[in-house]
């Protein structure tokens, strides 16, 4: 279970990207314990996680200000993690110890399949896809060998769309079957990258992999742009409730 300070900073970091408190407000430690019901231990302590991440930064003197992220902020971190996770594909595909996520991967291709064959995007769904899209990701960050990827990784993933294997859904895809069946055809594309770069880790192709998992990555930052020019007025909580991320969510 995570530490009292750490499902506090959860918790601060959701109202501030949900825009909670405005961009600049100063954050009070008296006004958070009596919210939160706490002590001013952990809510120090949550404090110095959030400035870490950069949501928060130092104000004058005590106490911090909100240093909101911006969709700016989101689509340069889902391109570098697309950077990172393309190295992760390349380095898993020489890796000795790559057997040991192969069936992991080849499993979550294999439900993500059967949920796409349902013909429905309703929320049970959807929280089983994301899950299988997580295992699919996360085990090629666990497979590549090099420990450093993954912690980069997890720096950044408290970011929406950020967190590992997160999933992008228009929320207007169901409104007529002709863009449920967009949606779909979108999810039957992906998964079938998921298998090209499954192939080239398996086979030892590490340009293949690299290569298509960059492809895959540069699916989320289209997407985001997408509905970007949709609406000018898009906010960062949009960006919230288009992702299916959840870490909530069980394992498959």
């Amino acid at each position: 279970m995570d530490s009292i300070d750490t499902e506090l900073a959860t918790r601060i970091r959701n109202d501030i990207i949900h825009g909670v408190y405005a961009e600049g407000t100063r954050l009070s430690e008296a006004n958070l314990c009596e919210a939160h019901n706490v002590s001013r231990t952990p809510v120090r302590l949550a404090l110095r996680i959030l400035e870490r991440e950069g949501i928060i930064v130092r104000g004058e003197g005590r106490g911090y200000r909100i240093q909101s992220p911006t969709i700016s902020d989101i689509l340069q971190a889902v391109q570098v993690r697309g950077h990172l996770e393309s190295l992760a594909a390349r380095l898993a595909s020489l890796s000795p110890h790559k057997h040991d996520h192969l069936p992991d991967m080849a499993q979550a291709i294999s439900t993500m399949n059967e949920l796409i064959s349902l013909g429905r995007l309703d929320e049970p769904t959807i929280n089983r896809m994301q899950a299988a899209n997580e295992v699919f990701h996360t085990s090629i960050l666990e497979a590549c060998g090099n420990d450093y990827v993954g912690f980069t990784c997890r720096q950044i993933s408290h970011l929406p769309m950020l967190a590992a294997g997160s999933m992008v859904f228009d929320r207007a895809v169901l409104d007529t079957p002709e863009q449920l069946e967009r949606g779909l055809f979108r999810l039957r594309l992906g998964n079938a990258q998921h298998q090209v770069i499954y192939d080239a880790i398996a086979n030892g192709d590490p340009v293949r992999a690299e290569g298509m998992m960059s492809e895959h990555s540069h699916t989320m930052l289209e997407y985001i742009e997408t509905f970007e020019k949709r609406d000018k007025r898009l906010t960062v909580s949009d960006l919230v409730s288009y992702s299916a991320a959840n870490p909530d969510l069980p394992k498959i």
